[in-house]
């Protein structure tokens, strides 16, 4: 394949974008991120959200994903699997990275429309960038259509964040509201009713939605922070507050397990007609 180039020096100019992989912000100042696996590496070719600059791969992984790799043209570095240790800096055992390019920031607007009227999460001051990936790994999973972040939220395309969310983040759209929680009103003014997950007591349990009480056809599910919640803004914003029921020797999830329920219910039951 003539975009395969053997490479044997770690040192090597053509890696320069491997190395430091760990460092975050160096990776946004560059416009860039980092796919490792060979699962997540081919969902960024397959779906092609995302221009894949270059990838990295061991003869292992080149055997998996040598027709992606040449069908996408993309210029794939082989290396022995010390080369690889040597350039990431830790014992590394996928055998495959890839570098992909950011590109311009979408905007609310257009990740609502990407949506078409499936359910969309909107992530307020979720910093673990863990929970984020979760988070967009049960999205995909529960036919959502878009993510919305408050500032504040993890960089979705952050290396852990990509790795947990099984590549879910290099698939699902998203973007930032600047203005949380007033730009909530763009979901509202899209015909997205607001769902405020929350563990309080007063809120209406969410498997009453489509039995009980009426299942909105667009839904927003806003999650917050495991320790305080969502703020008083957030919720203020919502059009109702929705809980998991759980025993009493439980208060609350972890905030990617409460979603994941939650998106489960919205994707079985059917929105109630007009």
């Amino acid at each position: 394949m003539s975009n395969i180039e053997m490479v044997e020096d770690p040192e090597d100019p053509r890696l320069t974008d491997y190395r430091e992989i760990r460092d975050a912000e160096r990776r946004r100042r560059s416009g860039t991120f980092i796919a490792e696996g060979r699962q997540v590496v081919r969902r960024l070719l397959d779906v092609g959200r995302y221009r894949a600059r270059s990838a990295l791969v061991t003869p292992p992984a080149l055997d998996a994903l040598g027709a992606v790799l040449a069908d996408a043209r993309v210029p794939t570095y082989l290396v022995r699997q010390d080369i690889v240790n040597a350039i990431v800096g830790i014992e590394f055992h996928h055998g495959c990275l890839a570098v992909g390019e950011r590109g311009a920031e979408q905007t609310p607007e257009a990740v609502l429309a990407e949506a078409r009227g499936a359910s969309v999460v909107l992530l307020e001051g979720l910093g673990d960038a863990s929970n984020v990936g979760a988070i967009f790994r049960n999205a995909l999973a529960f036919g959502a259509g878009a993510a919305l972040l408050s500032p504040g939220t993890a960089d979705p395309l952050y290396r852990k964040a990509i790795r947990v969310s099984a590549g879910a983040a290099v698939v699902l759209p998203f973007a930032r509201l600047d203005d949380w929680p007033r730009d909530l009103e763009r979901l509202r003014d899209g015909g997205y009713t607001l769902l405020a997950l929350t563990p309080r007591a007063e809120a209406v349990d969410i498997s009453a939605l489509g039995t009980s009480c009426p299942r909105p056809a667009r839904v927003a599910l806003l999650l917050g922070t495991e320790g305080r919640g969502l703020s008083a803004g957030a919720l203020a914003a919502a059009d109702l507050q929705v809980r998991i029921p759980m025993a009493p020797e439980m208060d609350s999830l972890n905030v990617a397990a409460a979603g994941a329920v939650a998106l489960h219910w919205l994707s079985r039951t059917e929105p109630t007609p007009a």
